[in-house]
């Protein structure tokens, strides 16, 4: 039996998930704790509708991030905080404040939980950061911290 998933099922599949059920464990598992529906002709034409418009909206927050991507790439991040001598600073720098500082100096919106460093930024000078922009698509940056 086809059943549609309303809900993501462990060992079956995601939300939204077009899938092949046996006839006894979808009729009573699955359709009354109301975690899949029947595919029924009119219920599988509103899945393929929902299925097409996601893949749509998917290719184009896609090609947004490779345009992101190529916009980013190598690009260099300024970040100008307090320090004492020797170059050591006064707290560090967090992924908030690298975020922030791509979105002041580049103009683009990066999330902070997307902004991984390799080690913590407590002295000046240049560090690798990776951008996650989507599934699969980073791009690489420098941070460069200055001192104040």
């Amino acid at each position: 039996m086809k059943v549609i998933l309303l809900k993501d099922v462990p060992k079956l599949g995601k939300r939204g998930d077009l899938m092949e059920a046996s006839e006894g464990y979808a009729r009573n598992f699955l359709i009354p704790k109301e975690l899949a529906e029947e595919a029924t002709p009119s219920k599988l034409n509103e899945w393929k509708a929902r299925h097409e418009s996601r893949q749509n909206r998917e290719e184009k927050n896609r090609a947004l991030a490779e345009e992101q991507r190529r916009n980013l790439q190598g690009r260099k991040v300024v970040l100008t905080v307090s320090a004492g001598e020797k170059g050591k600073l006064f707290g560090s720098v967090t992924v908030a404040d690298i975020a922030d500082g791509i979105e002041a100096q580049l103009g683009i919106r990066i999330d902070k939980k997307d902004v991984r460093l390799e080690e913590t930024v407590r002295h000046t000078g240049a560090y690798p950061v990776v951008l996650r922009l989507f599934p699969g698509i980073e791009a690489q940056m420098t941070l460069q911290v200055d001192g104040a």
